[in-house]
């Protein structure tokens, strides 16, 4: 799927990009991997890694429609991973997180149409499901104009699909690594938001291979969702630091105590394959698509009626054991 290919990855300086690019350029054999994203510092650091001849950096914003024409120009794959993710933050500057996560998404669309790329899947977030906070708000917009993307293609063969997942261990502002910090700098106690908040995880490695996984598999108009496990957060603390005690000290700004990633709203167009669950359109496309088989033969059945794929109401949850063996390296 990606042997030979032109790959675009916006924001792909971040976490998930290195990662992705790393796993390109040493399990695939891409023409050209191009890493768009607006911080040159970032893109500097990045190329003295990463500078193999099919690497190409290009300085650009999503908010940019004539710079990203010019990127997209050849591109056959687009990732788009650029938004922005900071909750309070986008409480607090909400128009510059529209701008980026809606307009944005709106101008890669028109990109990837304009210039024929043929397999776009954009990165939501479990906070798109029920949003309550503007960040989630923003993703579930940037989601719907990703789906709908199929409806105005005409008889193009580009088809825009979406991948949702929780928490990445590891990331950037992540829980796991503000632990250790505190650990490793001998704090008296690690800060809970709420004893019973959950979340769910997912290592970077298994983000990637599960959005590689999903170009072979999208017929377009598709919501993939992996099946991941949970975890309490005050379970963490206490696997990372069994000897220091908590302190609670209340949600956050625009915070979910329990985080969905399908609500049992969307339940009636959700498939459950062996190791992930789809969500099909809400609106239907001029040429029907029978969701229930993916582009590579899976075959999926329809999920009971109020489903609704929760953190609380997980059936996999993450041992201490298991919790201490993903963070490490972290």
């Amino acid at each position: 799927m990606l042997n030979g290919k032109s790959i675009l990855i916006t924001g792909g300086t971040g976490s998930f990009g290195k990662r992705f690019v790393q796993k390109v350029l040493t399990e695939y054999d891409p023409a050209r991997l191009i890493v768009y994203s607006r911080d040159e510092l970032k893109q500097y650091e990045m190329s003295q890694v990463f500078n193999d001849k099919r690497m190409r950096y290009f300085i650009g914003d999503v908010r940019d429609l004539a710079r990203l024409n010019s990127a997209m120009a050849g591109v056959d794959i687009c990732i788009h991973a650029a938004a922005l993710k900071h909750v309070p933050i986008a409480e607090y500057n909400p128009t510059e997180c529209i701008k980026t996560n809606i307009n944005g998404a709106s101008n890669v669309i028109e990109a990837c149409l304009q210039n024929d790329v043929s397999h776009i899947i954009a990165l939501s977030t479990d906070k798109a499901a029920n949003p309550i906070n503007l960040y989630g708000a923003t993703k579930l917009c940037s989601d719907k104009l990703f789906i709908s993307a199929n409806n105005i293609k005409g008889s193009k063969k580009t088809r825009f699909s979406v991948v949702r997942y929780g928490n990445v261990v590891g990331s950037r502002g992540s829980v796991i690594p503000l632990f250790k910090k505190l650990i490793a700098q001998g704090v008296k106690e690690l800060p809970i938001t709420d004893e019973r908040m959950t979340r769910f995880f997912i290592t970077l490695d298994d983000g990637v291979n599960f959005v590689i996984k999903n170009l072979s598999r999208m017929h377009g108009g598709e919501v993939f969702v992996p099946k991941i496990p949970s975890m309490k957060i005050i379970d963490l603390a206490r696997a990372l630091a069994p000897d220091i005690p908590t302190r609670v000290i209340g949600i956050r700004p625009g915070e979910k105590l329990h985080e969905v990633m399908i609500p049992n709203d969307d339940s009636r167009h959700c498939y459950e394959f062996d190791d992930f669950y789809l969500l099909e359109p809400s609106i239907m496309f001029q040429t029907p698509i029978d969701y229930s088989l993916s582009a590579n033969g899976e075959k999926g059945k329809r999920v009971e009626t109020e489903f609704e794929y929760s953190s609380e109401k997980n059936t996999l949850w993450l041992s201490t054991r298991e919790i201490l063996e993903m963070s490490q390296g972290i």
